[in-house]
Order: C-alpha cells, then structure tokens, then sequence
C-alpha cells in the first residue's frame, strides 16, 4: 500500500503544463510575421530548466523561439504566415534535459496541442 500511494504521489507531482499566449485572431500585416507567445509551468522537480529549447512548429516550418526578457518560462517567436492564408495550425515544441537516477542527465521533449491563428483582412 505505501509503494502505491508514493507512485500516485510521485505522479501528482511532475505535472506540466502548456499555456498558449498568442490571440486567436488577428489583422494581416504587410510582413507576414505573426507573434505566438507560450508559457510552460512544471512542477516536475528534476526539470533543468536552462536546458529548454522551445519552437513553434507550423506544418513543415520549425520557428526558433527565444525566452520573453525578464521571464524564465516563457518563449515568443515570429512565424512566418504566406499571404494567401487565412487560418494556420502551430503547436509548440519543447526539448530539455532532467536529472535521472544514476545518470547525469536525460533528454526528453514536449508537444503541445494544435493551436488555431485566424488572420483577418482588415
């Protein structure tokens, strides 16, 4: 019984979560860049989290996102939109590295779900 109820703890405490800042809708720009904003809360106590590399992954396109200034879990990227489309899947990439037993480090990654970009014609 004690075995189970650490697991179940043990389970409880590596929760993850990714939270989509960016609008659901916006106006189209001459540019075609769009900004897409993600946070990542984690109570997973063996996360480095140094090592996160996050990205923004639209179809077959993988936008490099940088941590937002003055934050230390969230990311912003600009992805490229082509003018003929009106609405765009992405979803967010991440990669990082955890401390494992008997190891010096592991590596693992995180996909988010399919978020939704409307552009509108002003």
């Amino acid at each position: 019984m004690t075995i189970l109820a650490l697991g179940l703890l043990a389970s409880g405490c590596a929760t993850t979560t990714v939270t989509n800042l960016t609008a659901k809708q916006t106006f189209r720009n001459a540019n075609g860049l769009y900004p897409v904003e993600v946070a990542l809360s984690s109570r997973q106590q063996t996360l480095r989290w140094p090592t996160i590399k996050a990205n923004a992954v639209m179809e077959n396109d993988t936008f490099t996102m940088r941590l937002t200034p003055l934050m230390t879990n969230r990311w912003e990227t600009l992805i490229q939109v082509p003018a003929d489309k009106n609405v765009v899947y992405f979803r967010f990439k991440f990669d990082y590295m955890y401390d494992a037993f008997a190891s010096p480090g592991r590596m693992d990654s995180l996909l988010s779900p399919i978020y939704r970009l409307q552009i509108l014609d002003k």
